[in-house]
């Protein structure tokens, strides 16, 4: 071969690999998905995605048949859409397959299911007949359904839900009832609640009857195992794990857990408060061995035991291989699983005839194989082959032809198939023009023009990236692209393989004139899933897909179930809610009675409950008093809302432990012992039959007499004895008591028996008159030495002559204002001394007669005027009339600004002057001053505020004058 030949080969291989092109590689496949259906769900969506060059396209398989695209199927890029989905129609196996120039592959098998749950059978279920101290099974028998479903019971009617505790179980394997030990309690109605999680419906069984049986009680015997787990589990790295162990037997049977090569278990392993569950998250070898569910009771124990073996994945994967002719090509496939994997080898997309684990291929030159299977995928300009043709010698071409036309097969772009098609491969730039289809027959020719337009393709060029967000956050997932300046892009958004459709979600927003990027406002829980952004232009589409996990406070805890009810003590337990994506650290046990203001955080042993216990014993409590419990979970997000409060339960009774309190007493009529006190808060009297016994001894004597008041409101008592004086010194006590005991008497104090009434009238009255409507009225106070009783005060009387009825008022001192009165008017007064006993004889009545009333006619003809920061005022004299008091002034009230209190000038004139101190309006009042007091107001007037500037233009120029009518004044 000459140099130049020689090097012209070498250059066309360095060109062969600078211009590769290869088969499809898969970038995303199918996994199996399970949907709920709901009127909304329109649309669902299945991922498939692959590389390749040329660029792959795409057809499905469903049920291992070729899928055809019609009214429920579409194509976007190489991902199925399907329109209106229904569960009998579209249920099945999926399976995406990519084609090019240069191969085919098929994806792995994707099933598609859809989540449903049919309600329970209504037949009457038949009564359970078992007796006391026996075990019970409650088969639950759920109705047909497909997804992950709950279970729950429900014991006479809703919402009194059975929670799981040492005696009873709710496996949410079977979805039985499982009670260790019968009581007379458990009798009554139990239903079984089914939960779909993925479409939130639920439906309740028909109730199942449990009647106790009277001819005999279980005796006792040792625990049986009848919920248990496997003996043997293979567990995939990363999975959560969940044991159930459950025992019957008479006494119940006390449950735990251990490793049967006694390692302890490591902190994230959670068992439930009846030990019947434990829970392994986030499996890792370590966590592989034997585990032991060991039962026991005084009668004996049982163990069931079962191995978790870690199960490890791995597999060797094939690599593109570029091999010389006539070489041997081993491809080696190795995995390993349980069971033990099955190979298959395909063939773009076929089945190869031989099945074997280590595949051995010879290619030799233009072997079928070899035109068929492309090892190393590789394209070849036809330009250059031409080239070489024309420059080679005959001999040499024929040889190089020998190479050549296999290849040559992949590397001509531009095909033209019988029916006259041409398919362009691979479009590039160069490709763009004008292309003429020309016919011809014996009878003539005809041709028919067209115009390629290559644009260029459209980009994701930043995709949405799986991220975590908090309940609340606004989030935004972008998706920009790069795409011809000629297309014109339309984004569309899919949550969980639904379209979303942003005129029903408040939620969701796309946000940017030129990229499809997602905001999620205030995002919520029900945000959490898989997010696809798809781009279509009137050429192309591309879709890039991100994963949202949003982590919100707890949810509610479920089922509280009080018991081991005490007169302090009361246990709580409950079942855990939802984490919502961040773990549970805290428990908040909270109660409310009757009497307290709401819901109060309650003291529990433990102090602090974590995350992992759900069981609290509330302490402190008070006996004989009605609690509800309601429990609230707290992890790193914040405190969860609570949960649906318990049943009241009530507190044992006990003896009381609260004395009354402010225990006083005096005052009353001769003769009496007047004893009260604050009567004990009904929260605090800790039982039924709840009273008082009071305590009295006259001071200095030693025997007590003791009366007993029956009833807990009662809060006074008055013992009468007439043999004791006055103003007798008693040492007093209150104590309690309820159906219990006694409980305990306040402090000792000290009460004083009534007084005798007053008997010495003051000696002295006088008065002297204020107004028109106030007089004042003095005396002379009486000596205490001369009257028999202890005067605390006195009672003035006030009446007219020609009226019976007299008003009273009591004061302290020696002198009171009486007001309220009538102008010109006469009243006689008396005055008498007062203590707790009584009133004492009244005062000689004297006489006093009010001023005359002020004047009934407001200033009139007000005029105003302003200049700069002054107002000007003045008025018309008020006569006063022959009833009346004469004029003595008169009084401007006036202020500037509504937020602050009136200002007051007093004048003897008929004029007066304000100054203003702001740029707000001025409200003016006046009214008459006299001897029977203030006389009418006239109207109010509003002066205009006025800007500096125009009060300074005033000043020099005019006077504002204003003059108000009587009509403009009211």
């Amino acid at each position: 071969m000459h140099k130049s030949s020689r090097g012209f080969l070498f250059f066309l291989f360095f060109l062969l690999e600078r211009i590769i092109r290869h088969g499809p590689v898969f970038t995303q496949e199918p996994s199996d998905s399970v949907f709920p259906l709901t009127a909304e769900d329109n649309k669902i969506f299945i991922n498939c995605k692959a590389k390749g060059s040329p660029a792959p396209h795409y057809k499905w398989k469903f049920n291992r048949k070729d899928l055809d695209v019609d009214m429920d199927y579409s194509l976007v890029e190489g991902n199925l859409l399907i329109n209106n989905p229904q569960a009998t129609k579209h249920s099945g196996v999926y399976q995406c397959i990519a084609t090019n120039a240069f191969g085919t592959i098929l994806s792995r098998e994707a099933k598609v299911e859809f989540a449903y749950l049919q309600n329970f059978s209504s037949k009457a279920r038949s009564p359970v007949l078992v007796r006391e101290g026996q075990a019970v099974v409650l088969l639950c028998g759920p109705p047909p359904h497909f997804g992950e479903i709950r279970y729950s019971w429900i014991f006479n009617g809703r919402p009194s839900i059975v929670v799981g505790d040492n005696r009873r179980f709710v496996s949410q394997r079977t979805g039985n009832l499982y009670i260790a030990k019968v009581e007379t309690s458990d009798v009554g109605n139990y239903t079984c609640v089914v939960r779909n999680v993925m479409t939130n419906t639920t439906v309740y069984s028909s109730p199942t009857p449990v009647v106790l049986r009277r001819d005999a009680v279980m005796g006792e015997y040792e625990p049986k195992i009848e919920v248990q787990f496997e003996k043997m589990l293979h567990i995939a790295k990363g999975s959560s794990v969940r044991l159930e162990c459950f025992a019957l037997g008479n006494p119940v049977p006390s449950i735990s857990w251990k490793r049967a090569d006694g390692s302890p278990f490591p902190g994230k392993m959670k068992i439930n408060h009846s030990n019947g569950v434990l829970e392994i998250p986030y499996f890792r070898p370590e966590d592989s061995g034997l585990y032991e569910c060991v039962a026991e009771n005084s009668k004996g124990r049982s163990i069931a035991k079962g191995r978790l073996v870690f199960q490890s994945k791995w597999s060797q994967t094939l690599y593109d291989a570029n091999m010389a002719i006539e070489s041997d090509l081993h491809w080696e496939c190795k995995a390993n699983g349980k069971p033990q994997p099955v190979y298959r080898w395909l063939k773009n997309g076929q089945p190869l005839v031989s099945q074997v684990i280590i595949l051995t291929t010879r290619i030799t030159p233009l072997s079928p194989f070899y035109k068929s299977v492309y090892v190393k995928n590789v394209c070849i300009l036809k330009k250059y082959i031409s080239r070489l043709l024309v420059e080679l010698t005959i001999s040499r071409c024929h040889w190089l032809l020998t190479f050549i036309p296999t290849i040559f097969i992949y590397c001509c772009r531009r095909t033209i198939s019988e029916d006259g098609t041409l398919r362009i491969a691979n479009v590039t730039k160069s490709d763009a023009g004008r292309y003429t289809c020309v016919a011809k027959n014996p009878f003539g020719t005809s041709s028919s023009s067209g115009t390629l337009v290559v644009k260029e393709p459209t980009k994701i060029t930043v995709p949405p990236l799986s991220m975590d967000a908090t309940v609340g956050e606004s989030i935004v997932l972008p998706c920009e692209v790069s795409k011809d300046s000629t297309l014109y892009p339309v984004f569309k958004w899919f949550f969980n393989g639904k379209l979303i459709d942003f005129s029903r979600h408040d939620h969701f927003g796309m946000i940017g004139s030129s990229s499809g990027d997602l905001m999620i406002r205030n995002v919520q829980l029900k945000h959490s899933g898989k997010y696809v952004c798809m781009v279509h232009t009137a050429v192309d589409s591309v879709s890039a897909a991100a994963d949202l996990i949003v982590r919100g406070p707890p949810g509610a805890p479920v089922g509280v179930l009080v018991g081991d009810v005490t007169d302090r003590t009361a246990q709580v337990s409950w079942g855990p809610g939802p984490d919502n994506h961040s773990p549970v650290t805290l428990y908040i046990v909270q109660a409310r009675t009757p009497f307290s203001v709401g819901w109060q955080a309650v003291k529990t042993v433990p102090d602090s409950v974590p995350g992992q216990m759900t069981l609290a014993t509330a302490v402190n409590l008070n006996p004989w008093v009605d609690y509800e419990f309601r429990v609230a979970a707290i992890n790193n997000v914040g405190v969860g809302e609570p949960s649906v409060p318990s049943k009241p339960v009530r507190t044992k009774a006990a003896g009381p432990e609260v004395a009354p309190a402010n225990v006083s007493g005096g005052g009353g009529s001769r003769g009496e012992l007047v004893i009260v006190w604050e009567p004990v808060p009904e929260e605090l009297q800790n039982g039924e039959k709840f009273g008082y016994v009071v305590a009295f001894r006259p001071l200095g004597t030693t025997t007590w007499k003791q009366s007993v008041l029956a009833s807990a409101d009662a809060s006074r008592y008055i013992y009468k004895n007439d043999t004791f004086q006055p103003l007798t010194q008693f040492e007093v006590k209150v104590g309690v008591y309820n159906e219990i005991g006694e409980g305990p008497f306040s402090p000792v104090v000290i009460v004083y028996s009534a007084d005798e009434e007053p008997s010495v009238a003051p000696p002295r009255v006088w008065a002297r008159s204020l107004s028109a409507s106030e007089i004042e009225v003095f005396w002379e106070p009486v000596h205490q030495s001369g009257s028999k009783g202890w005067i605390t005060g006195y009672e003035v009387c006030k009446y007219q002559k020609w009226m019976d009825d007299a008003e009273r008022v009591r004061v302290p001192e020696s002198s009171v204002i009486i007001t309220g009165l009538k102008g010109s008017t006469l009243y006689l007064i008396s005055v008498r001394a007062h203590n707790s006993a009584g009133t004492g004889p009244s005062s000689t009545p004297i006489s006093i007669t009010t001023k005359k009333p002020p004047p009934s006619q407001p200033p009139g003809n007000i005029e105003w005027n302003l200049t700069n920061s002054k107002v000007f005022l003045n008025w018309e004299h008020v006569k006063a009339m022959d009833n009346e008091s004469e004029v003595t002034g008169y009084k401007v009230v006036y202020r500037q600004n509504w937020h602050r209190g009136n200002s007051i000038v007093e004048t003897n004139r008929t004029s007066v002057e304000l100054q203003l101190t702001s740029e707000e309006d001025l409200l003016v009042q006046i009214k008459t001053l006299s001897d029977g007091g203030d006389g009418s107001s006239s109207g109010p007037i509003r002066i205009p505020k006025m800007s500096s500037e125009a009060s300074y233009e005033i000043s020099k120029t005019i006077m504002v004058s204003q003059t108000l009518s009587a009509a403009e004044r009211n």
